[in-house]
């Protein structure tokens, strides 16, 4: 039996409190999913900055009555220190994941980003330390590899930020590294490398690859690809990122605390064979791709060239083992995103 199953298992039996930060969110709605099918009670805390309320809806029709009853919504910001206090009454377990995304969204509105990510880390962290929480997981970024040229990515080498989006990053680490030394506040840092699937918003400036292109490719729209095609990442499918929360969170591991690890899938997609990939995908459904081709643009401030992760720390401390690829995952998403994005 695989160590998720395991720890699946012991949920259904244990039911605990949870909080989920960035519940409305695209990874905070599946971990709130995911916790409520396992039989959890579950706070979910969110000021829908970039959540939606429609990511809920989602949840509350795949759960299911029973299982909605146990889920309590906190309209709230975690800039606000009383409302993060309130949230964290009576959690044993807090999953964070509230944050400003995006590299591009930093470099114009390096303020936002810090007081978000930096300053509302901060809130969770004390109210959770308040609370006396059984553990604290936390969504830390590849992004904080930065300039670091070696690959893979490994927990203890990191260079120089490239990003106010990465400096926050960097600064949760630290700041709950500390918090852990001077509180003996149980923390985990799961360092997320280009986290796709259902529910991620195609719309706006700053929305991930993946989504926006397959929303182009749908409309029979341009295909923007920053550089050559050749820069590469690596992408990991939300249920990946879901096990390894549960796995952090539940593990009985002395030495699984305190420390980061990288959550991807070990692999690397250069930009344009994900194009290739996603083209034929769907053109079976849309015969316009036959002769669609990306556009190629200059690189954009910030980015890095490559990613890709080592995840053996992640295998061997907390028992990680991704299930989807790639391709698994656009698989299982493809039919998500071909209702959301034709409608």
């Amino acid at each position: 039996m695989r160590q998720i199953e395991e720890v699946r298992a012991h949920l259904v039996m244990h039911r605990y409190r949870w909080l989920v930060t960035g519940a409305a969110g695209f990874i905070g709605s599946h971990l709130t999913e995911a916790l409520l099918l396992l039989g959890q009670q579950v706070t979910g805390l969110d000021n829908f900055s970039t959540g939606h309320p429609r990511n809920l809806s989602e949840v509350r029709r795949h759960v299911g009555p029973e299982a909605w009853s146990r889920f309590r919504f906190q309209n709230d910001d975690i800039r606000d220190i009383e409302a993060c206090r309130r949230a964290c009454e009576d959690v044993q377990f807090v999953l964070h994941e509230a944050a400003l995304g995006s590299v591009s969204r930093s470099i114009d509105d390096p303020l936002a980003t810090h007081e978000s990510n930096v300053t509302g880390f901060l809130n969770v962290l004390l109210a959770a330390r308040d609370a006396e929480v059984t553990r604290f997981v936390y969504a830390a970024s590849s992004s904080t590899y930065g300039d670091h040229p070696a690959l893979p990515k490994v927990e203890e080498r990191i260079g120089r930020p490239l990003s106010p989006y990465a400096v926050s990053k960097l600064a949760n680490e630290l700041y709950a590294d500390t918090f852990s030394r001077c509180y003996g506040l149980p923390v985990v840092g799961l360092r997320y490398f280009n986290v796709f699937g259902p529910r991620q918003d195609p719309a706006g400036a700053y929305a991930a690859v993946i989504p926006q292109w397959l929303s182009a490719l749908i409309a029979n729209e341009a295909v923007f690809i920053n550089g050559d095609g050749e820069s590469s990442r690596d992408f990991c499918y939300i249920a990946n990122v879901v096990q390894a929360n549960l796995m952090a969170a539940m593990s009985d591991n002395p030495d699984a605390l305190n420390e980061v690890y990288n959550v991807a899938l070990g692999e690397r997609t250069t930009l344009l064979q994900l194009y290739q990939l996603m083209r034929d995908m769907l053109q079976p459904r849309y015969p316009h791709l036959s002769q669609h081709q990306p556009q190629f643009r200059g690189f954009r401030a910030g980015d890095v060239r490559h990613s890709q992760a080592d995840i053996g720390k992640a295998r061997r401390i907390l028992g990680y083992e991704p299930t989807h690829r790639v391709q698994d995952g656009l698989i299982e998403a493809m039919d998500w995103y071909v209702r959301y994005l034709d409608a």
